[in-house]
């Protein structure tokens, strides 16, 4: 028979109210009433029902990890840390993968299923109108990777991809090429619009440069691979390419070396985003940094601070949008500049 509250509160010799408070996250229970029922629970081989307790809190500690990628790498670096860190809050992931469907109201009615405390949308290419969904259905949200924006509808923490894009260009430029282009995100993407509209910026100003630009079919590595293929058999290769993503890149480099083009001697490559696999010797990929540890951890931090008091008197956090810096790392792929 497996042990109940009431045989813990019989040994402990307390009543199960005393019990169920020692057990209940933020009730008031006095120390020396919760040594003595840890104490008869530990005896007894007791472990609190966090499905049964969710019925008196109202709090199921569920949070909702939606994304819409799984084919790229980055992911699973974004789900480690978002799993562990949820976990070590006291907090419970419930995945969900969006690949094969992005309307948001048959995710927003899974996640009601399930009486989630909140939404964390991990998306860099989903709209803000997707996150903003399961917020009109009371969930606190918050948009990982999402847009910037100066007036955010939901929380957002990311970067500036318009910045990114920028950069991208510049660190091109500073290499001396005559001839750039973008091998871009699929074109629908947010952070593939935002990017390319930062490189373009720049470009705009130089007159003497060529540049261009195409998309690739998704943020993976046949996608970036097929479409370096179709550019290559199109015409020469360009001098430098930024590609919208690492995932992209590796792509790109694979087709490039098929072709017989050496990488950084006839063709530079940037990427974005630096994912581990960028550091792998086989690839050494030139790219920009974005902080991903320190983005997830804001995330939770907000989501925190969003379930904070009952469930009836959630303190009123105004959505913000909160932005981390990015940063050239070069390695094989680009040389720095002198």
């Amino acid at each position: 028979m497996a042990v109940t509250l009431k045989d813990v509160a019989a040994r402990a010799g307390v009543s199960r109210s005393a019990v169920s408070r020692t057990f209940t996250d933020g009730a008031s229970v006095s120390p020396r009433m919760r040594e003595k029922v840890e104490a008869a629970a530990k005896e007894l081989g007791y472990r609190p029902n966090r499905l049964a307790s969710s019925l008196t809190t109202g709090r199921t500690q569920l949070i909702g990890l939606v994304s819409n990628n799984f084919q790229n790498p980055i992911f699973l670096e974004v789900f480690d840390l978002f799993t562990r860190g949820l976990q070590a809050r006291g907090l419970r992931p419930l995945l969900v993968n969006l690949s094969a469907d992005i309307d948001p109201e048959s995710s927003v009615e899974m996640l009601r299923e399930y009486s989630v405390d909140g939404v964390v949308v991990a998306s860099s290419t989903l709209s803000p109108e997707f996150a903003q969904a399961f917020a009109d259905a009371g969930m606190p949200v918050v948009h990982a990777f999402g847009r910037k924006s100066d007036a955010p509808r939901t929380h957002v923490v990311g970067i500036d991809n318009v910045a990114c894009g920028a950069m991208a260009a510049r660190a091109l430029l500073a290499a001396g090429y005559g001839h750039v282009h973008m091998l871009a995100g699929p074109a629908e993407a947010t952070s593939t619009q935002d990017r390319l509209q930062g490189f373009q910026g720049v470009m705009a100003a130089q007159k003497d440069i060529l540049s261009s630009h195409s998309f690739a079919s998704a943020y993976s590595f046949d996608a970036g691979r097929l479409e370096m293929q179709r550019l290559l058999a199109a015409g020469p290769p360009a001098q430098g390419y930024f590609c919208g993503d690492d995932v992209l890149s590796m792509g790109a480099l694979s087709a490039l070396a098929d072709a017989g083009h050496a990488v950084p001697g006839d063709v530079g490559l940037l990427g974005l985003n630096d994912m581990a696999m960028a550091r792998w010797e086989s690839f050494a990929l030139s790219t920009i940094h974005q902080p991903i540890p320190e983005i997830v951890e804001a995330c939770m931090d907000v989501m925190e601070e969003m379930l904070k008091g009952p469930l009836w008197d959630r303190p009123s956090v105004s959505p913000k949008c909160h932005v981390f810096e990015c940063s050239l790392t070069y390695r094989k792929t680009l040389p720095a500049p002198a």
